[in-house]
């Protein structure tokens, strides 16, 4: 019985101490690090911003803790390209900064989600880009 106590308090305590540890770094020697996409590798700037926790595009919020209604860019602003976000997703975002009724929302041929939404009372065309840029006018 008192093994079976022994073994049991032993995974309990080396529970947490596997779960800090960290995997080994698998890339090629002289090949850069890997980080998460959107990350910057630890120590270093994230492109544009100077510092390691910046962004260098502040109208992407992730989350929004402070409850601030996210920045919106001009229509001109949004960029083209391979736009991987969901409908779903674009809509969601364009909700968190604060659009409502959120409706016919397409993906047009350069790759930025369109559609319609109110905000402010008045009913608005929106658009989201790659990026997580918003355009409402």
């Amino acid at each position: 019985m008192r093994l079976v106590l022994a073994a049991a308090a032993a995974a309990l305590l080396a529970g947490p101490v596997l779960a800090q540890t960290t995997a080994p770094n698998t890339t090629a020697p002289g090949a850069p690090a890997r980080t998460a996409p959107g990350t910057a590798a630890p120590g270093t700037a994230s492109p544009g911003t100077g510092s390691p926790t910046g962004s260098s595009n502040p109208a992407v919020s992730t989350g929004n803790p402070s409850g601030q209604q996210q920045q919106f860019v001009a229509a001109s602003a949004l960029e083209k390209g391979a736009n991987s976000f969901t409908e779903g997703q674009a809509k969601s975002r364009l909700e968190e900064a604060g659009l409502k009724n959120v409706t016919d929302l397409k993906k047009d041929d350069q790759g930025v989600w369109r559609g319609k939404a109110m905000r402010n009372g008045k009913s608005v065309t929106v658009g989201f880009d790659y990026k997580g840029n918003i355009a409402a006018q």
